[in-house]
């Protein structure tokens, strides 16, 4: 009889993670309690609809935001803060403008005390692993959309964190551009095997990404579904024409489109 494959640990875990914004009306609950697991080195993504709590869930992980029920836990311990092991990107680039590329890279680095020879090897590495040796001189204002978050993926790596917690970090490039940084993280993914825990409203870019894709519900946010994408690495753009990347784009649709037509109606201000 041959013995079945223990599961790999889980790195992250929601344990009936909730989270309740007061206000003058009795305010509202943006997560409802929220239980899943991350394992690690996963790539895993959240979907849903508007005002799911897919930031907010987020920002909890990333030590940001304090629930209000439950806990995150991180490599089983839990989560009271920010932490060196957690790296966030958000969709906004949050660059110094008067630094270049290779000084951004090796703030972080810097702040924690890292020597200089130390910061320049991990600097030059991780800038290169995102196509930008060309501008490790450059300041901010000289680069386009894309590269300012390359830089900015590049930055939260080169602080050696295990999880990476990224936010939208595509919402405001141009189809093409976000595809091409698609397929770039999923390269750099391959390579550094981090566990990502990635947000998007995007289902197409979810596909693409993941290794399992978690459907949230409509608020107050909590787990709908779960979609395995058992689609090979690496992706291409081969991949998004295949009948397989179809099915699936199809059956993570469905289930959001479900939540989007059971959302409740509600003045409250929405969380994505």
């Amino acid at each position: 009889m041959t013995a079945t494959a223990s599961p790999p640990p889980a790195l992250i875990s929601f344990r009936d993670t909730a989270k309740h914004f007061p206000g003058p009306d009795g305010g509202f609950t943006a997560l409802g309690g929220v239980g899943f697991d991350v394992a690690d080195g996963e790539f895993t993504v959240l979907v849903g609809p508007s005002g799911c709590g897919k930031s907010t869930l987020l920002g909890i992980a990333a030590g940001l935001v304090e629930p209000t029920g439950g806990e995150v836990l991180v490599d089983g311990r839990p989560v009271r803060g920010p932490g060196p092991e957690r790296g966030v990107v958000f969709q906004q680039y949050a660059l110094f403008p008067w630094l270049t590329v290779r000084k951004n890279v090796e703030f972080g680095l810097r702040t924690a005390g890292v020597s200089r020879a130390e910061r320049r090897r991990r600097a030059e590495h991780f800038i290169g692993l995102v196509g930008l040796s060309d501008f490790a001189d450059a300041l901010p204002k000289t680069l386009s959309g894309g590269m300012k978050q390359r830089c900015a993926i590049a930055r939260a790596y080169a602080a050696d964190p295990r999880i990476l917690l990224m936010d939208e970090p595509f919402g405001a490039l141009d189809s093409l551009t976000r595809a091409q940084l698609q397929e770039q993280l999923l390269l750099t993914w391959e390579r550094e095997r981090r566990t990502v825990l990635f947000v998007t409203h995007d289902v197409d870019e979810a596909v693409f990404l993941a290794t399992r894709v978690i459907v949230m519900a409509a608020r107050p946010g909590r787990v709908h579904r779960t979609v395995d994408i058992r689609l090979p690495y690496p992706r291409t753009g081969a991949t998004r024409l295949s009948p397989e990347f179809t099915a699936l784009r199809t059956e993570v649709w469905r289930a959001v489109h479900e939540q989007q037509h059971t959302s409740p109606l509600s003045t409250a201000p929405l969380e994505s």
